[in-house]
Parts: structure tokens; C-alpha cells; sequence
């Protein structure tokens, strides 16, 4: 999953590292980097800003996929800004999909100089570093597509900024990305909404997967939310695989946020609850009523309790302790709602054996709740 965290002190000292070692090689590198960029742009091309920044790789053999961490600088309001913020963006990768890398460079026990792309819509991600024993460090350059703009302003959209453009291939929103949410009638996003597509960790295969479950989302701020509250694609066969199909977008972001997963509902469903509803269990969950409630309170012989009866209990602090002090002192079969009113009423298990200690040996709870309200000291 992406993220955009501080980078790690392994990358600090990984580049680090392999400036020391290479100094002379990421020079040579560079100025080729620099003379062939040169020669391939025209200069509007030239006037954008550059987007560079640090790689990091850690990568375990034979291992079909790596992990790649990204250091940059964005923000930039012009080619010479200074301003701006860094970010720091890790995925997983197919190790295929960096051309002209492999196990047996990012493996190699000495150590060595690797250089390697990324191949996106939008432009390309050349990189360049060391590694040794499966870490990989280094620097990367971004060369942005000639034809992507061309390309997005076919399909209604404006040109992209330099800085759109990048993170559109860092974030892999390639065409197909963009013809997927037109071909499902979704509202047409804003650039801007493309780029948070892909900064939120909306894959194209998310939104592929959910037309294919049978979900019509149709908004890219509606895809985001759903992402961002966890709605993964397992989240929702899970559900569906307990009896919540077809649940609204809305609805699967309530659950998910109030912490309504499988095991709560099975879990639930066990301590015998099985047919609730989606609202019902998101109450239960937020008013602290869990499996543990209800069993301990079956235990002491509170079975079949209701929704209401089972939130009123939690929320006025009535658990199983409460009654079992209540039981030890002889009140058996207390009725839930005068179990809620001792609570409120402050009328405890040590308050009892108080006005006990004091010659009241057979008052009633009713009674004891009278003597409570009046303020008696015993």
C-alpha cells in the first residue's frame, strides 16, 4: 500500500552509502542523464520543472516482487523553487516491471552499480544506484511523456501540469486507469482528483473488482472515501460471505469505520445474534457491546436480551460484575431495567452491605435505591 511517511534512516543511509562508494559513477551518470534529456525535449519541455529524488529497494530473494521507496520534492511553484514539501510514496512491484533489473544485481554480494526504469503513461522513472544483498539505493530522474497530454486532452481533460504529470506516473493513473472510469459512467474526475486517486491507494483494479461485485460508484471522491475508510475488496467479499451483499457504498464506509469486521459479526452471530442488521451491529459496536458482554451476561442468566436492553446495560454500566455482586448479596433475576436504575442511582454492592452493617438486614432494591436518593449515611 502506499504511504507518504518521514523517509526511513535505512534510505538516509543507504544513499549515503552509495554517494560515498560512487561518487564518480553518479557524476558520469548524471551528466548523461542530464545530455540525453538534453537532446530528447524541446525547450517548453525544458521550462517544466525537474522531479527527481531518492530511491530506497528492499528486496528478498527470489522474490517476484520488491519494495520500492520513492524520496521527492513537491509544491514547487516554479523550475527554480526552493519551497515545496518532501514526500515519501512506497508500493510493491513486480520486479518485471523495472526494466533491466534483476535478482542477480539486487542479490550480488560485492555489491554494484544498477541502472534501471519504470515505464508509466505518463513518463518514465530512470534510475540509477548501487546494491548489495538485496538493498538497493540510489537516484532517479523523471522523464515525462511527450504524447500523455496529448492523450488526456482527447479524453475532455486540460493539460497537465509538470507536477500533475509526475505524480500521475508515480501513482500509475495511466490511460487505462482513465478509460476504465469513463467506460463505467463515472462523473468525469479533475485532474487534480486523478492525481488523489492515486495518492489514496485507488488501484485500477479496485474499480474494476467493484463493478465485477456489482457496485456503481460513479465518483472518484466517492472511490477515495471508501479506500481511505478501509473498504478493501476483501472487507466487502467478507461481508457478502456472511449475508451482507449489495451493501451501499455508504453504508460498508459506516461499518468499516465503527469497526464492524468478520470477527465482530461472527463472533456476535455465535453468542446468538445471527440476523442482524448493518445498523444494528454498528449501534452495538459503538455503544462498547461486544461477544464478552453478552456471554458473560448469558452466564448469569441473561439470555435472549434485546438490542435495546443490551445498549441501556452498556451504557449506564451495568456488566457482569455488577450482577454477580448483586446475585452474592441474594438479589436474584434482577430485571434489566432495575439493574439500570441501581446503576444510575449509585446504589452498589458496597452501599448494600453498608445499610446491612447497619441493622437494615431485608430491604428491598427499591428500598435501597430510596435510601440512596435520601442521601442516608449508614
Amino acid at each position: 500500500m502506499r504511504q507518504t511517511d518521514p523517509v526511513s534512516d535505512r534510505m538516509k543511509e543507504l544513499v549515503e552509502r552509495f554517494r560515498r562508494a560512487n561518487k564518480s559513477v553518479v557524476v558520469t551518470a548524471a551528466a548523461i542523464a542530464i545530455a540525453g534529456l538534453a537532446q530528447l525535449f524541446n525547450a517548453a519541455a525544458l521550462a517544466q520543472q525537474t522531479y527527481e529524488g531518492q530511491w530506497l529497494i528492499e528486496a528478498k530473494p527470489q522474490s517476484e516482487k520488491v519494495n520500492l521507496s520513492l524520496r521527492y520534492h513537491t509544491g514547487k511553484n516554479k523550475p527554480d523553487d526552493s519551497f515545496g514539501f518532501n514526500s515519501n510514496t512506497s508500493f510493491d512491484i513486480a520486479l518485471a516491471q523495472l526494466s533491466g533489473l534483476t535478482q542477480t544485481q539486487m542479490m550480488s554480494a560485492g555489491g554494484g552499480h544498477v541502472e534501471f526504469q519504470l515505464r508509466r503513461d505518463a513518463g518514465d522513472l530512470n534510475f540509477e544506484g548501487w546494491f548489495k544483498e538485496g538493498h538497493g539505493a540510489g537516484h532517479f530522474v523523471f522523464a515525462p511523456s511527450n504524447t500523455f497530454s496529448g492523450e488526456l486532452t482527447k479524453r475532455g481533460f486540460s493539460p497537465p501540469s509538470a507536477e500533475q504529470q509526475f505524480m500521475l506516473a508515480v501513482h500509475d493513473v495511466d490511460l487505462a486507469y482513465v478509460d476504465e472510469l469513463h467506460n463505467q459512467g463515472y462523473q468525469q474526475p479533475t485532474l487534480d482528483e486523478l492525481v488523489r486517486l492515486g495518492t489514496h491507494g485507488v488501484r485500477l483494479e479496485y474499480v474494476r473488482e467493484l463493478q465485477t461485485l456489482g457496485y456503481d460508484v460513479k465518483t472518484a471522491d466517492l472511490l477515495i472515501r471508501m479506500v481511505d475508510h478501509g473498504v478493501s475488496l476483501r472487507y466487502i467479499r467478507n461481508l457478502a460471505a456472511l449475508g451482507y451483499e449489495r451493501v451501499s457504498p455508504e453504508e460498508l464506509i459506516r461499518s468499516a469505520d465503527h469497526g464492524v469486521n468478520t470477527e465482530f459479526i461472527k463472533n456476535l452471530q455465535t453468542a446468538g445474534y445471527p440476523k442482524l442488521t448493518l445498523d444494528q451491529l454498528v449501534r452495538l459496536a459503538d455503544h462498547g457491546v461486544n461477544s464478552k458482554f453478552i456471554q458473560e451476561l448469558t452466564e448469569l442468566g441473561y439470555h435472549g436480551l434485546s438490542i435495546d436492553q443490551l445498549v441501556q446495560m452498556a451504557d449506564h454500566g451495568v456488566r457482569a460484575r455488577f450482577v454477580s455482586e448483586l446475585k452474592a448479596l441474594g438479589y436474584e433475576n434482577v430485571g434489566v431495567d432495575l439493574l439500570v436504575r441501581l446503576a444510575d442511582h449509585g446504589v452498589s454492592a458496597a452501599f448494600i452491605q453498608k445499610v446491612r452493617s447497619s441493622g437494615y438486614k431485608d430491604q428491598s432494591l427499591e428500598q435501597m435505591i430510596y435510601l440512596r436518593d435520601r442521601g442516608i449515611q449508614f
